[in-house]
């Protein structure tokens, strides 16, 4: 909470129908937040998910280029069958 009281802010306009601006006030009086508060976190979380989203296509796309060795899962899938405890 210190990062936004510490950081500039910008005043953006944006049109909410009259349903979802019911709905994210509700929200915000039950997490005891403002609007504007939740908003912020609403905004944080989409980039957030962006950025993994970003994070497994990079991933995926360099298994695609080089694809693991068959070997070396085989290997790992063993050890770790012999290193899981027994519960």
């Amino acid at each position: 909470m210190l990062y936004h009281m510490l950081m500039p802010r910008k005043q953006v306009l944006v049109q909410l129908d009259d349903d979802l601006v019911e709905r994210l006030d509700r929200l915000a009086d039950s997490m005891e937040v403002s609007r504007s508060e939740l908003l912020r976190r609403g905004a944080l979380a989409v980039l957030e998910a962006a950025r993994i989203e970003e994070a497994e296509r990079v991933a995926v796309e360099a298994y695609r280029r080089l694809p693991e060795d068959p070997v070396w899962v085989a290997t790992a899938s063993r050890l770790a069958a012999e290193m899981t405890p027994e519960w």
